[in-house]
């Protein structure tokens, strides 16, 4: 579960740098809990193929994440903040980040 919560916080950053059919296979696996071999019949291909994709987005990301670290810049200024301001300000800093 906790690899579930950390890849799609991830995957809120750094979604635009993936393909369409990267995305799809992601957020079907991630985000509705769709099992690989639903995924592969609901577009023509091989349990191998999705799984496969679904690897490289998450080794993508974790890339990207030790490279940028937007992700982890944006809990350190949360952190940060937390102590220094009003709650309905964090919430709206944290929309922003």
């Amino acid at each position: 579960m906790e690899k579930m919560v950390y890849m799609n916080n991830l995957y809120d950053y750094y979604k635009a740098l993936f393909t369409k059919k990267q995305q799809e296979y992601f957020e079907d696996y991630y985000q509705r809990n769709f099992s690989l071999s639903e995924i592969a019949e609901n577009n023509n291909v091989s349990r191998n193929a999705v799984f496969n994709q679904i690897k490289i987005v998450e080794v993508k990301l974790e890339e990207l994440e030790s490279t940028l670290g937007l992700y982890s810049k944006k809990n350190k200024i949360m952190k940060i903040l937390k102590n220094n301001i009003s709650d309905e300000m964090l919430n709206e800093i944290d929309n922003l980040l």
